[in-house]
């Protein structure tokens, strides 16, 4: 159950969104579940990244950002679900302090999220270098859950 930092897949369609200056990260654990199913395990956050999300919404409300995600017909969790293959979700959306997306991955015997983001200003790289420690937590447990699963 092994949740390892590797590069963004060359296979991901994820690459289309980034540039120079913005946010990448990815991680890695070997499953052979099907991409969707991992998707939805991912996006099922444990009771802690929960709290975690009410004490976000708290901190954000004053600065109007998005807590629940734009209104979509597909979604994985709150964020609406951008594209679909047999090999790769990507979800997010556009807010006002950045934009980003998610991608969950099928590759090579193992399943990888990879969270792509770009600030739009100085709010934006605040909010990001301050969420990112929980971020990381929030990553890693997604991916020991699919590995479990």
């Amino acid at each position: 159950m092994q949740v390892t930092a590797i590069p963004l897949p060359a296979e991901s369609a994820l690459h289309a969104w980034r540039k120079n200056g913005d946010f990448l990260d990815c991680y890695a654990v070997a499953s052979d579940i099907p991409v969707r199913q991992a998707a939805n395990i991912i996006a099922d956050f444990p009771s802690w990244a929960q709290f975690l999300l009410v004490i976000r919404r708290i901190v954000t409300a004053p600065f109007g950002l998005n807590n629940d995600g734009p209104e979509a017909d597909d979604k994985m969790g709150i964020f609406p679900i951008e594209s679909e293959t047999p090999a790769e979700v990507i979800a997010g959306f556009d807010d006002k302090h950045l934009n980003f997306r998610v991608s969950v991955l099928k590759h090579d015997g193992q399943i990888s999220l990879a969270t792509w983001v770009a600030p739009h200003n100085i709010g934006g790289r605040i909010y990001l270098a301050a969420i990112m420690p929980f971020h990381i937590a929030i990553a890693k447990n997604a991916l020991r859950r699919v590995a479990s699963a």
